[in-house]
């Protein structure tokens, strides 16, 4: 856009929607990229939660179907002010062109994506609505995507490896050594993912109650928690010694309850801090819960090589993405922030996610824009760099 030109409300919200996209983090499935029926993306675990919480029953599919679809009616009405069911609204209602209203509309629904799903091009078409031109998946076996003219951005995750190590060097009678040989096996499984090309990787952490600044020797008294910051300390030394990226996924817990819940812990990041200071590879921080969305920014303020990521599980709402905006906008160069986490399981969560981001990206700058404290010029900028150019730089994505 000329830099002379002045877009109308509506002009440049349709420009935001527009922009390029990379999503960070998806558990799409590279030969089934596509939901198979209406209940695929009718029962997303995130819309399913909710609709639970409106009557839904939880063995929903052992439901009569008519039983089903009646209960899905009830609680999709008693659900349309959440932003998931904002977001399942516009799967429907872009992609198909259905509205909801009886059972006729959900078998039309499931007629439709039915038939969509036998077509090849049906993924690489819903990329091509959300203008997403890459997406990140943490599988290897699930990155090539038939169909697309381009397979995912592979960033492996390593939360199940890092788990074991811990409980084997806390098993083990010379911990010394058990660390040691972990060393060397982390060395070994980065080597091979540089060799493939791959530009870093991702775990989730867990609670802890150690610090990364009380860097100690490990023993037979040394705690669990201790452990795993000593090898987040290798960690942050291999992936430096071999340029790769560091991808934290923080602040949803299991150890309270058998489900999983956010935890909006104040030292979270702070715990981390010495680990951004003491190696120069890259680290993204993505948080679950909202309290931490401050901290990871005041993270990147202080530290050249940390950046914020987008929103994951429990931060998926138009009040914390508002309020890390501005955080963000106040504190951070944009080139140092992404803001799309989709998470999603089919090709069409991730556009009714995406969408929703980018309306509320699209209402976010221009209320800073009335306001006086940006241009639109600037503002677009800002758009371009957290919905695609934060990400395809840290990734090595070529535009």
């Amino acid at each position: 856009m000329s830099m002379g030109i002045q877009l109308s409300k509506e002009a440049f919200t349709k420009h935001i929607l527009q922009q390029p996209v990379l999503d960070t983090h998806t558990h799409l499935v590279g030969d089934r990229l596509a939901a198979g029926d209406f209940w695929e993306v009718a029962h997303y675990f995130w819309l399913f939660r909710e609709m639970q919480a409106a009557g839904y029953p939880a063995d929903a599919m052992e439901l009569p179907e008519d039983l089903r679809i009646s209960a899905f009616l009830d609680a999709y009405q008693a659900t349309r002010n959440t932003l998931m069911n904002i977001a399942f609204t516009h799967i429907l209602k872009d992609l198909y062109g259905i509205t909801l209203s009886d059972k006729a509309s959900v078998l039309e629904a499931d007629r439709a994506i039915k038939q969509s799903a036998q077509r090849a091009d049906w993924a690489q078409e819903v990329a091509n609505r959300m203008q997403a031109r890459r997406f990140v998946v943490n599988i290897p076996e699930h990155a090539a995507f038939q169909g697309m003219a381009h397979n995912a951005i592979l960033i492996p995750r390593i939360d199940g490896k890092l788990g074991a190590w811990v409980k084997d060097i806390e098993a083990s009678s010379d911990r010394a050594a058990a660390l040691a040989e972990t060393r060397a096996k982390l060395g070994q499984l980065l080597d091979t993912y540089k060799e493939d090309g791959v530009k870093g990787i991702m775990t989730t952490l867990p609670s802890y109650k150690a610090s990364a600044n009380h860097k100690i020797v490990i023993g037979q008294d040394s705690t669990k928690d201790e452990i795993l910051m000593m090898l987040l300390h290798e960690i942050g030394a291999a992936a430096e010694q071999r340029g790769l990226l560091v991808q934290l996924f923080l602040g949803v817990e299991r150890s309270w309850c058998g489900t999983a819940v956010p935890v909006n812990d104040p030292e979270r990041i702070l715990k981390l801090s010495a680990l951004f200071e003491a190696y120069a590879c890259p680290f993204e921080l993505v948080v679950a819960s909202e309290l931490n969305n401050l901290d990871i920014v005041q993270a990147a303020w202080n530290f050249p090589n940390v950046h914020v990521g987008g929103h994951w599980w429990f931060n998926f709402r138009a009040s914390t993405y508002r309020d890390s905006m501005q955080y963000r906008l106040e504190a951070l160069p944009a080139i140092k922030s992404s803001l799309i986490v989709s998470d999603a399981r089919c090709m069409e969560w991730s556009y009714g996610k995406i969408i929703v981001i980018k309306r509320l990206v699209g209402e976010f700058l221009w209320n800073q824009i009335e306001a006086g404290w940006i241009d639109q010029s600037t503002a677009l900028q800002i758009a371009e760099d957290w919905l695609y150019r934060s990400a395809a730089k840290r990734y090595g994505v070529e535009s």
